[in-house]
């Protein structure tokens, strides 16, 4: 997984005539909207970067020894009187370089560590923390630590210029979906989970999320058989969906630049592109493809783009009810390459079949759970004619170009309903008030109360999936959205990417076996035990475990009063459907131990920054309480 130099555009063969003319790709600034190299800003107050630099410090001490990279120990040393029970413990790190790290901290469920940022001595800088620590704490290679440290500076940056115009809770919470995207922090388990790696200055200050910028994305027509288009079957052919998503002038645009290359529309498909990749991937290793007129620019379609947190996904701003588009962008963040996978591309429209047909057949999720399933409802894929056929190529090389269109959120609410991702419910403001307790505030509900409510929006619809057709999404903070009434309760729930996101059961179940062999192809299955991990994982690890200590701190919710209701709401949907009594044995998730999936570990010490012909997955290390079991 290691970055690769960017390519460079290559020279195009000049037109013998007009009539025959290829299209050329833009010049190095690339198709509209790609950023001009800028002159470097004033430094930001040292201030800043130390505040950001202390956070980021004790994020990587408490995630690395929740990971077991890290070994902290009491420190016995230490000046204070002993803490009374839940309050934070004083620990050291062994010596390196001379230098011994002390900090404070309280343990929480499935052993997490809370360390308090103002408590870590002598030295609170990360960068130096990890150029000290690297070999003999944290047992990197110098290579690993080299791109390691890269990351950790961008996200770093990233942090100070949020840092900079950061809202208060009470203004967040007025903000709408769109906008309150561009004001999330970023992935709370991953410590490097802004790095960016392949954006320059100028290109993070004009494409993350953070900087919200809204953007006009140039479109390209492909050439049919090197693009294959897929759509569900209300959109079974292009022209469907290009009606929908592009007015008549910027159809008959598209066509009459087309007609004026001497090419036929008909021949062609058309899809939006990300214009740094066109600039750094599309034009430099399409390039033959360009002078043949296989592959041709367009304008813009006049509507502004946001970019969301997956940094890929664009939300129509300009209308809100057009879908949303997903686009392939070769930059390394927090553990892949955030390209597009051919086949999953390929895939998406069936798999999004599948999974609305479980739900539109099925009453409880259908009308009383009445979640919310984000289809991917069409998609555009763009084979390499080499790299997609080269066995053992490094995967980023084969998610190169194309599209998926998901559908939109703001139609499918209630009027007065309001929607934010679960990751949302984790933020901090500048003055130490949470967002969740801004909401709970709002509410008018006892704490305990809303809590109820949030977790008996979340479970059932999961719950259902599993147990019922042995099928899991992965409920982390960004693909999980809370749809809350006008006082600000929860209510239901939104789930989104279906098509890298979604496992299945190995083992037969009847409910399985009408799946279609294309949807069956590309999903990814997995044991009965393993499968309750992307519950456990994406939502108890990912974000309860941090949601539990806030709520403790912010809302007087003690953290086993926290489990105990989430354990309340699983086991009311076990009395309420008992003929599922041996499923809930198969896909037990009240065991008393699961094992530990980490994932800054994946990147420290598996995968770490090579290529590989795969994407990476999580690395399972020993085992954690499950503090479900019994609460």
């Amino acid at each position: 997984m290691r970055p690769s130099p960017q390519p460079q555009p290559q020279p195009q063969p000049q037109p013998q005539s007009r009539s025959a003319q290829p299209p050329r790709p833009r010049p190095a600034s690339g198709p509209p909207g790609r950023p001009e190299p800028t002159q470097p800003a004033a430094s930001p107050q040292a201030d800043a970067w130390q505040r950001a630099g202390r956070r980021m410090l004790a994020k990587m001490l408490a995630e690395f020894a929740y990971e077991g990279v890290l070994t902290p120990e009491p420190d016995t040393e230490d000046p204070a009187p002993p803490p009374a029970e839940a309050e934070p413990v004083a620990y050291r790190l062994p010596e390196v370089d001379g230098v011994t790290y002390r900090f404070r901290a309280r343990r929480g469920a499935y052993g997490h560590w809370i360390v308090d940022p103002a408590s870590v001595t002598p030295c609170t800088d990360p960068l130096r923390f990890l150029a000290r620590a690297h070999h003999e704490l944290l047992g990197l290679s110098g290579d690993t630590t080299g791109h390691l440290l890269r990351e950790l500076t961008a996200t770093l940056a990233a942090d100070v210029r949020l840092d900079t115009d950061a809202l208060s809770a009470a203004d967040l919470a007025d903000l709408d979906y769109a906008d309150l995207e561009g004001h999330q922090t970023g992935h709370p388990w991953l410590v490097a989970n802004k790095g960016r790696l392949g954006f320059s200055a100028a290109d993070a200050a004009h494409w993350a999320p953070e900087a919200r910028h809204a953007h006009l994305l140039p479109w390209l027509a492909v050439r049919r058989g090197l693009a294959h288009y897929r759509g569900v079957p209300a959109l079974a052919t292009p022209d469907q969906l290009y009606r929908e998503e592009l007015d008549a002038p910027t159809r008959a645009t598209f066509r009459g630049a087309l007609t004026e290359h001497g090419r036929d529309p008909a021949d062609y498909l058309l899809l939006p592109v990300h214009p740094w990749q066109w600039d750094e991937v599309v034009a430099p290793l399409f390039a033959p493809q360009i002078a043949d007129g296989s592959i041709i620019s367009l304008p813009t379609d006049n509507a502004r783009r946001l970019p969301q947190q997956s940094i890929r996904t664009f939300l129509n701003v300009t209308r809100p009810e057009a879908r949303t588009v997903k686009l392939p962008l070769s930059v390394l963040n927090t553990l892949v390459w955030r390209g597009l996978p051919t086949e999953r591309t390929l895939a998406a429209p069936a798999v999004t079949a599948w999974v609305h047909g479980l739900r539109d057949a099925d009453p409880f999720l259908r009308d009383e759970t009445r979640v919310i399933l984000l289809g991917e409802t069409a998609s555009v894929t763009v084979e390499h004619p080499l790299y997609d056929r080269l066995p053992g190529v490094p995967y980023q090389y084969r998610e190169l170009l194309g599209c998926i269109w998901r559908e939109p959120l703001a139609p499918q609410l209630d009027p007065g309903e309001r929607a934010r991702t679960l990751a949302a419910l984790l933020h901090t403001d500048a003055r130490g008030r949470a967002f969740t307790a801004e909401l709970v505030a709002r509410s008018g509900l006892a704490p305990s109360t809303w809590l109820r409510r949030l977790f008996a929006a979340l479970l059932p619809p999961l719950l259902r999936f599993l147990y019922r057709y042995g099928t899991v999404f992965s409920p982390h903070g960004e693909n999980t959205v809370v749809v809350f009434d006008e006082r600000d309760v929860p209510v239901r729930l939104a789930i989104k990417d279906f098509v890298d996101d979604i496992n299945v059961s190995a083992q037969p179940l009847p409910e399985l076996a009408s799946m279609p062999a294309d949807v069956r192809r590309v999903l990814l299955s997995e044991p009965p035990g393993f499968l309750t991990q992307f519950i456990h994982s994406g939502l108890f690890v990912g974000v309860f475990r941090y949601l539990a200590p806030l709520c403790a701190d912010q809302l007087g919710v003690p953290e086993r009063r926290f489990w105990s209701l989430v354990r309340r709401e699983i086991l009311r949907h076990h009395r309420r459907f008992p003929e599922f009594a041996a499923r809930y044995r198969m896909f037990d998730l009240l065991t008393p131990s699961i094992e530990r999936l980490c994932l800054n570990r994946n990147r420290l010490h598996l995968d770490g920054y090579r290529d590989s012909p795969h994407r990476p997955h999580a690395a399972v290390h020993g085992f954690v309480p499950n503090p479900l079991h019994g609460s």
